[in-house]
């Protein structure tokens, strides 16, 4: 017998004809432009961009969809008596505008949230400052491996939400969540996923805490059944246990756990911990990726899955794993230099776990935009790493001044350039004149 989803009829049911606000025309935002025209619903969209600014294909849909549109700085002053409101996630709920819709009676909501509840499926949510994407991948090519139909969406860059119809309880959605679109969640997946919490965007968060209090949304609503992996390593996410509704796996790479996943640094093996019987499963030889954060990462993804692969499967799929593009990803060698992406790293936590994955010499080319974090400990993995740092963009200064205050900061060359396609030419100057043997140029946003 064909699945019937009675909840996603019920709420297109409730959507037809209404007026539908949809802020923020990024990519999980786009497909819900035909979604709600085909429910014969009156939309309008709000962007900081004006229409001219925006690309061909996307005005093209704007006219098609007869979509009114409101751009610019202040597009939000138009958002009055609207039905239905669909956020981006960088757009925060507590916008005054959306605050008083909201007060009025509108209905507040996003993609992800409404995938968390009209998906029939089961669905594995994983957040955390660093190490979502690489861990959400594995996580997906886990689940595919076991023969499971897999959707994958969230802050990945997957729109998901017009695929709902297409899901049955025997599927499993896999969800990359940021803090942004955890923000006033109220409900969280079946398992729930924190890989670790370090200070972020706090240049879009009030505070630290608040940045932590909105990961807590992933598994604050669970219930009993409910799921979440921990990092035991890192003192918040250690916390997060004790709010816990359901059951608590931990991972770790310092301590020999009784329960849950380790990577030993010792053997270099990652193990099953049971009532403190460790089972090996996986040399780091026999992994694609490289650095302990990787490592972790896997342990994560093989505690996400143990409830719904066997572990030959899983540890099949992690043999089989390239890694993500731009997450440390190899680009060539040439004379003997080995050059890496590393523009997915866009914090300092993550640019240390970048850095820290190699022992060869290393040109760094970094940089990027400002959000309020501190460089302090970035500066000095890079004073001890580094031997070039070529830096661009609004965060160079800063990232200077960190390594130079390190410990040895004063042996790191240092060099300014305008843009990136600089800092690649500077880069190839440098690896000729100092004649480095094995180096690798990672491209770090800070």
């Amino acid at each position: 017998m064909e699945f019937k989803n009675e909840k996603l009829e019920q709420f297109n049911k409730f959507a037809s004809r209404k007026k539908i606000a949809i802020i923020g025309l990024g990519v999980s935002n786009l497909p819900l432009l035909e979604y709600f025209y085909n429910l014969s619903c009156k939309i309008s969209v709000f962007d900081n961009r004006t229409k001219n600014e925006l690309d061909n294909a996307t005005r093209e849909k704007i006219d098609k969809y007869t979509v009114e549109y409101f751009g610019g700085d202040n597009n939000l002053q138009n958002l009055k008596g609207f039905d239905i409101i669909f956020r981006s996630p960088i757009v925060m709920p507590y916008r005054e505008e959306i605050k008083a819709e909201a007060q009025r009676g509108a209905l507040v909501t996003s993609e992800i949230e409404m995938v968390l509840k009209l998906t029939p499926s089961k669905v594995i949510g994983i957040t955390g400052t660093e190490g979502k994407t690489t861990t959400t991948s594995i996580i997906y090519e886990i689940i595919k491996k076991a023969g499971y139909k897999c959707f994958l969406g969230g802050n990945i860059g997957k729109p998901i939400f017009t695929k709902i119809k297409d899901m049955t309880p025997e599927d499993i959605v896999v969800l990359e969540m940021s803090s942004f679109q955890l923000t006033n969640m109220a409900i969280s997946p079946e398992i729930s996923v924190v890989t670790n919490i370090f200070p972020d965007h706090l240049n879009v968060h009030s505070s630290y805490e608040e940045y932590r209090e909105e990961k807590k949304n992933i598994f604050k609503h669970q219930n009993e059944r409910g799921t979440v992996i921990l990092n035991y390593d890192n003192e918040y996410t250690r916390e997060f246990s004790k709010e816990a509704n359901g059951k608590v796996i931990f991972f770790s790479s310092k301590e020999k756990l009784e329960d849950g996943f380790i990577y030993d640094n010792n053997d270099g093996i990652i193990k099953y911990c049971e009532d403190g019987v460790r089972r090996h499963l996986i040399k780091k030889e026999e992994i694609k990726l490289r650095g302990i954060h990787n490592y972790e990462n896997i342990c994560t993804a093989l505690a996400a899955t143990n409830s719904l692969v066997s572990l030959e499967t899983a540890v099949q799929a992690i043999k089989e794993f390239k890694g993500v593009e731009h997450r440390l990803e190899f680009v060539r060698e040439k004379n003997n230099v080995k050059w890496y992406n590393d523009s997915i790293g866009t914090s300092p936590a993550s640019t240390i776990a970048g850095l820290s994955a190699f022992d060869e010499n290393i040109i760094l080319l970094a940089g990027g935009s400002d959000k309020g974090l501190d460089y302090k400990e970035v500066g000095k993995v890079v004073a001890n790493k580094v031997q070039t740092l070529i830096l661009t963009g609004p965060t160079a200064t800063k990232i200077e001044e960190a390594t130079r205050k390190a410990p040895n900061g004063e042996k790191v060359e240092i060099c300014y350039v305008e843009n990136l396609r600089r800092s690649s030419k500077t880069s190839k100057q440098k690896i000729k004149t100092r004649r480095h043997s094995t180096t690798f140029t990672s491209k770090c946003k800070l």
